[in-house]
């Protein structure tokens, strides 16, 4: 029989696979790195970019726009949250010829933001992803309001829980 005595250390484990192993990672990210900066994969690099100078000065226009910029508002929550008013800025855009019609009905478009505002559930103006949901149902009814045609989009310039 053969006694093991304390002097005797278990054999140790290979450090090899390890450092293999990070090599061919640093290797692997060099040669990605090296593709995609040469222009072999994606298109990030200028290589694709072989427009003539004449295409590159032929830009579109952009359209004409006009916007109408509402007054802020400031609307109270119902108690039992953190929060206690919204604070709430936003511009209309308008096409040019029509801006003055928008204008002249922006009492009716705030009264309309301001209703719908105000019944928004509190829980829902915390979740991030409300914004956008907010912005198309606000332009839905704008656009009512003022008429098809005269609303292109309803830009949110301030939107503050305090």
């Amino acid at each position: 029989m053969t006694d093991i005595t304390e002097d005797e250390a278990p054999p140790k484990k290979s450090k090899l696979p390890l450092i293999l192993g990070l090599v061919l990672a640093l290797a692997g990210g060099g040669g990605g790195f090296f593709a995609v900066s040469s222009g072999m994969l994606g298109s990030s690099g200028d290589a694709d970019h072989t427009e003539s100078s004449e295409d590159a000065k032929q830009v579109e226009d952009i359209p004409k726009v006009a916007f109408v910029a509402l007054d802020p508002m400031v609307i109270s929550l119902p108690a039992g949250g953190v929060s206690t008013h919204l604070r709430f800025a936003a511009q209309l855009e308008v096409t040019p010829e029509h801006a003055a019609e928008v204008e002249a009905l922006k009492p009716r478009v705030i009264d309309v933001l301001n209703g719908y505002l105000r019944a928004v559930e509190l829980s829902e103006l915390g979740d991030p992803a409300i914004l956008v949901k907010l912005r198309g149902q606000m332009l839905r009814r704008v656009q009512v309001v003022v008429g098809d045609g005269r609303v292109r989009d309803l830009l949110i310039m301030e939107f503050v829980l305090n």
